[in-house]
């Protein structure tokens, strides 16, 4: 699938993208060329340090902003395969900045978009976030509007072979600004702040995330939103497994917080496909395939009608057991309980 291809990476210097490097440099020693497209210098050079040309000739660096559509179109030069990871993340930070979150997540979705069906891409995939599920929050509404754009852009790219796909999964454990390197560093101080106790979210490893993005790359027709078969956890069961001696502060929801996230809604399930491992949001308008033929193509069945994939009525929970040995698996491999 990589051998002798050029991959680009949108915002490649964040955690997915340095999971996704290391994951395709070792599957894939073949792979031509990775390129890592970000607006973080600093960043660029500590991955740098940990990749040196010398060892690492298939790794590029290029500095730039999804905004700016030249650089974006320079950067896909040649480029066969793209992975767009970039975005503003922050529920909050979104809400004090609604333009920049804007002129980000739709914006440089877009410009992804026409450098790829400009250069001779073949396979774009972007990454989604369940807060584009019935958003209440500026980042989802954006990031639901960017699966729109990736999902419709099949639709335009005429007589070229590019195919176009999202996918779509809950909270990556131990990310940047995820709840579990935040419950870690406040357990020192014997308080862990919960906004609600009765809180749950989807839960993904990072490299599921990432072996995710390798499904939908090989299998998509294109216009699909690929979603994950994943377990839910409860916050206060966080908590306990990473601060059972601690205090439990409730300090409310923040602004644009949902209590319970969603991935799929009553309404999303009459286009939705069971692909064993997956669930696939298909296109609801498309002028290439019909549903018979993702049906057949992906070997899958129709969810039931009135089918929902939502973290707090999931059928699948991690327990404060599982929560600790996944923290040692993924997170923190000393991990211990205080």
């Amino acid at each position: 699938m990589f051998d002798n291809k050029v991959v680009l990476i949108t915002g490649g210097t964040g955690s997915f993208g340095k999971k996704f490097i290391e994951t395709i440099l070792i599957r894939y020693p073949s792979v031509k060329k990775i390129i890592i497209f970000s607006r973080d210098e600093l960043k660029q050079f500590e991955l740098k340090q940990r990749y040196p040309y010398e060892q690492f000739p298939q790794l590029r660096f290029f500095i730039g902003d999804v905004r700016d559509a030249q650089r974006v179109k320079m950067a896909c030069e040649s480029v066969d395969i793209i992975i767009h990871t970039a975005a503003m993340k922050q529920v909050d930070t979104a809400e004090y900045n609604p333009t920049e979150c804007i002129r980000t997540n739709i914006t440089g979705a877009e410009n992804v978009i026409h450098a790829a069906l400009e250069t001779g891409v073949s396979d774009v995939v972007a990454l989604s976030t369940d807060k584009a599920c019935a958003p209440i929050n500026l980042y989802g509404a954006t990031k639901l509007a960017s699966d729109k754009l990736f999902t419709a852009a099949n639709n335009i790219r005429g007589s070229k072979n590019i195919r176009f796909s999202v996918v779509r999964y809950g909270n990556v454990m131990g990310s940047r600004g995820s709840v579990i390197p935040f419950f870690m560093e406040k357990r020192n101080e014997g308080v862990i702040p919960v906004t609600h106790d009765a809180m749950t979210r989807f839960n993904i490893p990072l490299q599921e995330g990432v072996d995710m993005v390798l499904y939908a790359l090989k299998h998509h027709l294109g216009g699909e939103i690929f979603i994950p078969k994943i377990p839910s956890y409860k916050i206060l069961d966080v908590a306990k497994a990473i601060a059972p001696n601690s205090t439990i502060q409730l300090i409310g929801v923040r602004p644009g917080e949902k209590l319970h996230e969603e991935m799929i809604t009553d309404t999303d399930s009459l286009h939705t496909i069971d692909l064993g491992n997956y669930y696939a949001i298909l296109p609801s308008v498309s002028f290439n395939y019909k549903e018979a033929d993702y049906l057949a193509h992906h070997h899958a069945d129709r969810v039931p009608y009135g089918f929902e994939y939502n973290s707090g009525t999931n059928d699948k929970w991690l327990s404060v057991e599982d929560i600790r040995e996944l923290i040692k698996i993924h997170v923190d491999p000393s991990f211990e309980v205080n």
